[in-house]
């Protein structure tokens, strides 16, 4: 099929999605697509059927055929399936079992005021340079990179280079930069778990190098941790900032009133949408949803930036307020089994950042138009390259 629509769809502009999904999902809520490396693949992009694939334990990250699986991406991190596809269900439910306790409450509690520290700190950074600067430079970018690094237990002289591999792994270029990273970053966690039995503390390699698991399964989960941990962090900082500063009536009405910090950002996080891949699944086994029948093996791109931007759902679905309440919850976190384990630590640093940045900064304003601003089009997760301001 020739016809297909071809991702990625044009935007009007940096933080909207593109229109092309509000037509689309008004003549169907999944619809076959062809991606960017030019593979066929499913996209739901209607709320009530991307809620219910991610619930739907008959997808999921694995594939019967891997080496012949449609690729919605390049990218070795996002877009490929990943795992043993007999026994992913095991899989899964080992590792959450490995994580729950890295983010448990207690956890995130000893953990928050550490984030505030470090926001303090980048914000204190940025102060004393003369404007304009990189917000993404200096706020968005080293923040989730250093919380990330010591939740897991990464020494702080290896901080930046964990961040830089993060952003390494979501290229999607055939240039094999991602591979390079990827590799170079489960050599480097082999190594920290060698010291991490030697000297254990309070952090989740430290707790991984005590539980049954060996040291391969351990890199992938510190690969996938970091990239969930990092990346769709950046992102959401970025965005957030655009948001706030391209709408001033409520960045005046959160400068005002401190405690629309927690509902503003969530709805930073329903709003973003740096990237259209979504979340990718494949089928296990053959599936009837949303009036289709998906076959075993086929790719599907869980469209949540589409599906949070639901007219049906959302009233007002692309207008930015920090005052929205009373509707579905977001999806950015996906849902059900598959809810992202690290939910907590991201609202706790976007909640630091924006409960800051204002206070700190009132007169914070872009330094150019939005549409001046550079994208990052070779990466997975899409996003700002930089994001320039003056105060």
């Amino acid at each position: 099929m020739s016809d297909l629509p071809q991702l990625p769809f044009p935007r009007r502009t940096r933080l909207e999605i593109s229109p092309k999904f509000r037509e689309l999902r008004a003549t169907a809520p999944i619809i076959r697509v062809r991606t960017t490396t030019g593979d066929e693949a499913w996209f739901a992009m209607s709320y009530d059927v991307v809620r219910t694939l991610l619930g739907d334990d008959r997808f999921g990250r694995t594939h019967p055929d891997p080496e012949n699986a449609p690729r919605v991406s390049h990218a070795v991190i996002a877009g490929v399936p990943r795992g043993g596809f007999e026994t992913e269900k095991a899989d899964h439910e080992r590792m959450r079992k490995l994580l729950t306790p890295a983010f448990s409450a207690r956890r995130m509690r000893l953990l928050s005021g550490h984030v505030q520290d470090i926001v303090d700190e980048l914000l204190d950074e940025l102060a004393a340079k003369k404007p304009p600067a990189d917000l993404h430079a200096h706020l968005s970018v080293p923040l989730p990179a250093l919380v990330i690094s010591e939740l897991l237990g990464v020494p702080r002289q290896d901080r930046e280079r964990f961040g830089v591999l993060a952003e390494a792994m979501t290229d999607m270029s055939a240039s094999g930069k991602a591979h390079a990273a990827l590799e170079e970053l489960s050599g480097y966690i082999h190594e920290l778990m060698v010291d991490k039995r030697r000297h254990p503390a309070e952090d989740v390699f430290s707790d991984l190098a005590t539980m049954e698991a060996d040291d391969q399964e351990i890199a992938e989960l510190g690969a996938m941790l970091l990239f969930a941990g990092h990346e769709t962090t950046v992102n959401r900082i970025d965005h957030g900032v655009a948001y706030l500063l391209t709408n001033p009536d409520q960045r005046d009405a959160l400068a005002a009133d401190p405690s629309l910090v927690p509902a503003a950002v969530e709805e930073i996080l329903r709003m973003s949408a740096p990237s259209d891949l979504g979340v990718t699944r494949w089928a296990r086994t053959d599936v009837e949803i949303g009036g289709v029948t998906i076959r075993r093996g086929d790719a599907v791109i869980v469209g949540t930036m589409a599906a949070n931007r639901d007219e049906g759902v959302f009233q007002e679905p692309d207008r930015f307020d920090v005052h929205r309440h009373g509707e579905e919850p977001h999806l950015a976190f996906a849902h059900g089994m598959h809810y992202c384990i690290g939910a907590s630590l991201a609202r706790v640093e976007l909640r630091s950042v924006f409960g800051t940045l204002f206070r700190r900064f009132p007169a914070l304003e872009l330094a150019v138009p939005l549409e001046r601003i550079p994208v990052r089009t070779d990466r997975a997760t899409g996003g700002f390259a930089e994001m320039p301001v003056v105060w």
